[in-house]
């Protein structure tokens, strides 16, 4: 979001079948973005192209697709109907897809293919089937009983999962079943990774194969010093009291330990982590060559990352490299071993931009792969042979997401070439040998279009072109849609804030309108983005608002200098950088001052509460939904990294970060929303507030919702949940459209 992009020409003739965008539409079938895909990946032989499809009846329920390379054609591979016609998810397996941000899907989340690829690995509602390529209709049952974390070994001689906190393989060549770990039960986890690792690591695995099949490190932890949180989760009929070990800020982490067994013995050993437990075992990974396990260790206040190499047959260790920061080290997966040479790449923000290093297998630094005034995102491919690597990046525009080439060798680092063309959001996913990739592109006017595409950007053929045609389901909305301008604004102390907004409908540059004003706020999201939009913002804008997104510091994807600046206390720079967005969009000819409103969720609800807090003679309503109050409540990586520190350590930052200090200046309207069962921004932030306004007799509005977890992921639940967020803007603004 970004720049002025005007809507296509076409947009200035109205069909007489064109129709107002409304929030039932919005909810419901089929989706308004036309065919989505999801989990791109490439056949091992480069044969075809497998992908999650939503139903036509149900875009939430995902079934798997292939696409042929040679003749072009698309067709449905696996029906998650026919595979299990009635889903039933174990409690476990809600979390974790709750961890995921997955919880509003059913059918088929995730899948694999087998070396050979002539096989996939398909996990549904706790079991496990493999699946012929050639024919998919025989799927065969190869495990069951809450089955998590599924995945065809390397080499293709294992299955291997996680059931009921052991670590089991399956030898295809025999047919047996083994149990690798034998203590999972109670506090004692295998093959896992826990809750904060999940959340706020980005860990979706807790265990690791050895390329050539030999062995599988895994995590093992004990849960037990962590407290025990008694947390109600109210639903409709009942109330549940659930027993959930949370580590809250400043509390004990679960102790991790990094063992390695052999899938044909089952022999196992452990890794030394050293004297200290209070760390984070963050990643591990395994050379091309199967000789070495290397792990990544944070400390505790995360200011200092070790990458540490284990010689597999003698378990002998050496540091490898250590990245220390003064404020916390970012942890990314864009560690990458070249099978071709001793030589692995490395990701670091030492320089203060987000660059790739490559280092020999002894930790030398051999030269920088890219550098510069910008920064990459990720490393999507390696292509030995080429001798290039592609990555992610918003080089030439913050609010794009583009492909880029470097080359191994160096040459060009500062000068990477761009792949994708067209201005806007790619999403890229490579074939692993970096030869092909499916592009997915949108723009604010342009729904994602999905194509495939050689390393020089090429089109091979379209996967889904998804044309804003009079048969896209989009089309009868297409008339009304608005442009959405781009622009930059500075901060307080000279830094760049970008902004995105949406003039209402039947715009009149001599009308004042109120604004609608969302906000996130947060480290790790990027809220103000060139690509197809947020349905909800095109819908207030055509209900009258003028609506307006800003990134402020701490936002995503930008230099460390940006991000840096709200360690050591949350809040005060990121209300700054609104307050600043808020006093320009005061001064626009065609804005109401008077009638601004915030929203904001998770994050963002923080944000509300503490914009309202701070400027209430500036902003005339706020919705606050699901928001973190007092940050001593939330978990410990994410709020020690942000905060710095301990609530014992660092009072006066966790008084100054959380909502309460600040609650004498809330004056405005407020509606306060949260799910009655959140497992992640726990209920007790909202209780505690609601008490804190009773005290100081402020009052507001509240709607919870029975059941819900932190997403209130439901279709009903997402329907209400903004229908009743337009409301109270409606009702708070007085003179917007009813």
């Amino acid at each position: 979001m970004r720049f002025l992009l005007c809507f296509l020409a076409a947009l200035s003739s109205v069909p007489a079948s064109a129709e107002r965008l409304t929030l039932d539409r919005i909810h419901a079938d089929p989706a308004l973005a036309g065919p989505s895909v999801r989990n791109l990946r490439m056949s091992p032989d480069g044969a075809r192209v497998t992908y999650l499809r939503g139903r036509q009846d149900n875009q939430f329920q995902l079934d798997l697709w292939e696409f042929h390379m040679k003749d072009k054609t698309s067709k449905r591979l696996v029906d998650s109907k026919l595979l299990v016609p009635n889903e039933t998810l174990s409690p476990e397996e809600q979390a974790r897809r709750e961890r995921a941000r997955t919880a509003s899907l059913t059918g088929i989340l995730n899948y694999s293919w087998s070396p050979d690829g002539k096989q996939l690995l398909v996990p549904i509602a706790g079991d496990l089937y493999l699946i012929d390529a050639a024919k998919p209709q025989a799927a065969r049952k190869v495990a069951s009983g809450n089955v998590a974390d599924p995945k065809i070994s390397p080499k293709g001689r294992y299955v291997s999962f996680v059931r009921k906190q052991n670590l089991y393989v399956i030898d295809l060549v025999s047919g047996l079943e083994k149990q690798l770990t034998t203590d999972g039960a109670g506090t004692i986890f295998n093959g896992e990774a826990e809750f904060v690792a999940q959340e706020e690591m980005g860990q979706r695995t807790g265990y690791y194969w050895a390329p050539d099949d030999s062995a599988i490190a895994y995590k093992r932890y004990d849960e037990s010093p962590v407290p025990v949180v008694r947390r109600f989760e109210i639903f409709a009929d009942r109330t549940d009291v659930v027993e959930q070990r949370y580590p809250a800020a400043g509390d004990a982490n679960v102790l991790v330990d990094l063992m390695i067994v052999s899938p044909t013995t089952g022999a196992q050993r452990k890794v030394d982590l050293g004297p200290n437990r209070d760390i984070y075992l963050v990643r591990a990974d395994w050379s091309a060559n199967s000789k070495q396990l290397v792990y990544q260790l944070q400390s505790r206040d995360q200011k200092r990352l070790d990458l540490i190499s284990v010689d597999a047959a003698t378990l002998a260790q050496r540091t490898l490299l250590t990245e220390t920061s003064t404020t916390w080290v970012s942890i990314h997966d864009d560690l990458r071993f070249l099978s071709k040479r001793n030589a692995f790449l490395w990701a670091s923000e030492r320089s203060g931009r987000n660059h790739l290093y490559l280092y020999d297998l002894d930790g030398k630094l051999l030269h920088p792969v890219s550098s510069g005034e910008w920064g990459i995102d990720n490393v999507l491919a390696v292509d030995e042979k080429a001798g290039r690597v592609y990555v992610s990046s918003n080089r030439d525009a913050v609010i794009d997401k583009q492909t880029y080439a470097l080359a191994l060798d160096g040459s060009g680092a500062d000068k990477p070439l761009r792949i994708t063309k067209g201005d806007g959001w790619h999403e890229a996913a490579f074939s692993r040998n970096g030869e092909v990739f499916v592009d997915t592109f949108s723009d604010p006017s342009t729904p994602p279009q999905i194509s495939i595409r050689r390393p020089d950007g090429s089109m091979v053929g379209w996967l889904e072109k998804n044309e804003l045609n009079a048969e896209h389901p989009y089309a009868k909305y297409k008339a009304d849609h608005l442009a959405t301008e781009y622009g930059t604004i500075k901060a307080n102390d000279g830094q760049t804030l970008h902004y995105s907004l949406i003039k209402p409908s039947d715009f009149s540059a001599a009308k004042k309108y109120p604004v609608y004003l969302s906000t996130y706020g947060g480290p790790h999201a990027q809220h103000v983005s060139r690509k197809w939009g947020n349905y909800f913002d095109q819908y207030m804008a055509q209900q009258g608002f003028v609506v307006f997104r800003l990134d402020n510091r701490g936002s995503y994807r930008r230099e460390r200098a940006f991000t840096d600046a709200i360690h050591n206390g949350l809040g005060k720079h990121e209300v700054e950088d609104q307050l600043t967005g808020i006093d320009w969009l005061g001064k626009q000819s065609f804005v109401d001052a008077k009638r601004i409103g915030v929203f904001g969720w998770s994050y963002g609800g923080y944000m509300t509460l503490r914009l309202l807090a701070a400027a209430s003679s500036k902003i005339a309503m706020g919705v606050s939904v699901a928001p973190v109050t007092d940050w001593a409540l939330y978990d410990t990586h994410y709020t020690e990294r942000y905060v710095g520190g301990t609530p014992k350590g660092q009072p006066d930052a966790y008084k100054t970060s959380g909502v309460f200090a600040h609650l004498d200046g809330l004056k405005s309207p407020l509606l306060l929303v949260h799910g009655m069962a959140d497992d992640n921004v726990l209920f007790t932030n909202t209780t505690r507030l609601i008490d804190g306004l009773v005290n100081r007799n402020v009052r507001f509005d509240l709607m919870t919702y029975p059941g819900a977890k932190h997403g209130i992921s439901s279709r009903p639940g997402q329907r209400h949940v903004y229908g009743t967020i337009e409301a109270f803007f409606k009702k708070n603004l007085a003179d917007a459209p009813k």
